[in-house]
């Protein structure tokens, strides 16, 4: 790519230098503007954070600069609806187990990891999968001898189930004789003592024992995790939380105003605390479009690899189980009409179709109760639904916030759970589109990777990662490029309110665009995945250019 001075703009290329002055003109592109009145363009002209000119012919505008992009494909900055960020932050100095695929190397990463750093520190994320290995569920006798003084504590990568190791364990005071919570399970051998494994809300006995982060540590884990979502094309994301919401946002108005603040932010809190986000509002407004809050998050149930998602019938390999509801419902349909009723922004957790009819019918509830009103409530995940239920997403105007890279890994083992006529209502993105529910698209980083790439890969081919499914994974849901694009862009402008103004490349919308090295509406599906992007821009400013 070339950066052209305007001096230059006659003789190469017509443009005049009296004209409309600017502050940059991208010329030789192929952009794809997501708006339907003018769908493709070569030129884009950018003054200040905004977009001013969308076309083929930028001769009446004069710029300090030029860049010619020969030929590469220019999109709207993506957007990641859910994010655990911090904590992916964080993630990205971790142990890193995604990829151990049998019992002795996870063993093997956990100890290079201890070795390798002060005896005492904690170890957590991690992101293991005991699917890898066939199905055991790993045990505090694996690691205890190799772990030194090193309390453990790392997650499944669905974040709904982790284990711990001894040292933990005697930090929270967890032994034989300690309660499981409601909503969660401590599992225990034969002898009834704790395994090590804890799902959901028993994840808390130990959760308890961890030292925050000093205000140090958060703004690291920020930076880390924002460097690294730009240089995937990610120039927007919606924040779940990883610290309990509050500390999460802390960290992020820390950020706000600074050139630290290369994304913007969207902001949820717990939806248990909604009366202080109320009282938060009321005082300091809901920030703006770099930095926004009005957000709350609630959670009906678990995941389906951790067994803990809820479902209406048993699941396959555990035929006493339907899962679990991690939220009290009464206490959730409580929050959630509430939190409506003061005008704020309500996601909910669901993946089991049990969860997701609740939810549903909780959301119908409360806009009977509070009246009319743009609410654009969301079901984060909306995983497993039924026909009835997708027909219920498309009348409520609920937003269907989605994680299609997740199939990826789900699509090797689901069946060991999940019936045929379950599976086919598994990440339904056609049937969704097709029925006119609003869809949007993320990653739940660090559960997967922030890279919009892999995502769009999963939803156009369904391909899985055992290679099984080389025609996709129920196929009859896969959905063209396009679609996906738009999911991760348009369709998450809608989800966090900011369309019209991210998500679509018009005259009057921020400048936010990144430029991939290939084209995925023209090259083969397959290769989505593995694209990389060149350069990415946040509201006129150039926050990532790759080098090599």
């Amino acid at each position: 790519m070339k950066l052209i001075t305007s001096l230059l703009l006659v003789s190469f290329f017509g443009f005049s230098c009296s004209g409309n002055k600017v502050d940059k003109i991208y010329i030789n592109a192929k952009i794809w503007t997501g708006d339907s009145s003018n769908p493709s363009a070569s030129v884009m002209a950018i003054k200040g954070d905004k977009i001013v000119y969308v076309g083929n012919d930028a001769s009446s505008y004069a710029a300090a600069e030029v860049i010619d992009l020969q030929g590469k494909r220019l999109l709207p900055g993506f957007t990641d609806n859910h994010t655990h960020f911090l904590s992916a932050g964080y993630g990205l100095a971790s142990v890193q187990l995604k990829d151990a695929m049998t019992r002795q190397e996870f063993i093997n990463r956990i100890k290079a990891f201890c070795t390798a750093h002060p005896d005492t520190t904690w170890v957590m994320e991690g992101n293991w999968d005991h699917e890898n290995w066939g199905g055991e569920l790993p045990s505090k006798e694996w690691i205890d001898s190799i772990t030194g003084n090193h309390p453990l504590f790392i997650s499944r990568y669905d974040s709904h189930m982790a284990f711990a190791n001894s040292k933990a364990m005697e930090l929270a005071g967890i032994n034989a004789s300690t309660v499981s919570p409601d909503g969660g399970v401590m599992v225990r051998n034969a002898k009834g003592e704790p395994t090590g494994i804890f799902k959901d809300a028993a994840m808390g006995l130990i959760s308890r024992a961890i030292p925050e982060p000093t205000t140090v540590q958060l703004n690291q884990y920020f930076d880390a995790a924002a460097q690294h979502a730009v240089e995937k094309g990610v120039t927007h994301v919606n924040d779940m939380s990883s610290y309990g919401g509050w500390n999460d946002l802390e960290t992020y108005r820390r950020a706000a105003g600074t050139d630290r603040m290369i994304l913007r932010m969207y902001s949820f809190v717990p939806l248990a605390t909604w009366e202080r986000l109320d009282s938060f509002v009321q005082k300091n407004g809901r920030g703006d479009d770099m930095l926004k809050w009005g957000g709350l998050k609630g959670y009906v149930d678990g995941s389906l690899g951790s067994t803990t998602a809820w479902f209406h019938q048993p699941y396959l390999d555990d035929p006493h189980s339907h899962g679990l509801n991690i939220t009290d419902t009464n206490l959730l349909r409580k929050w959630a009409i509430s939190a409506d009723k003061a005008g704020m922004h309500v996601a909910v957790h669901a993946i089991g179709d049990r969860a997701n009819d609740f939810i549903l019918s909780v959301y119908g509830e409360a806009a009977k109760l509070n009246g009319p009103r743009d609410r654009r409530f969301r079901v984060e995940h909306a995983q497993h639904v039924s026909q009835d239920a997708i027909g219920n997403f498309a009348k409520q105007g609920v937003v269907a916030s989605m994680h299609p890279y997740h199939l990826y890994d789900d699509g090797i083992w689901a069946s060991k759970r999940l019936d045929t006529s379950r599976l086919k209502g598994t990440y339904a993105f056609r049937s969704m589109l097709d029925k006119g529910v609003n869809v949007s698209f993320g990653s739940d980083w660090p559960v997967a990777p922030v890279d919009p790439m892999y995502g769009i890969f999963s939803a156009v081919t369904r391909i899985t990662g055992d290679g099984k499914n080389p025609g996709g994974w129920y196929p009859a849901e896969k959905i063209s490029v396009e679609d996906a694009i738009s999911a991760y862009t348009a369709g998450n402008a809608y989800g966090s309110f900011l369309d019209g103004k991210v998500g679509i490349l018009k005259e009057g919308a921020y400048a936010d665009f990144t430029v991939l090295e290939e084209d995925i509406l023209t090259i083969a599906p397959e290769k989505i995945k593995g694209v990389r992007v060149l350069r990415t821009i946040v509201g006129g400013r150039q926050v990532f250019l790759r080098m090599e």
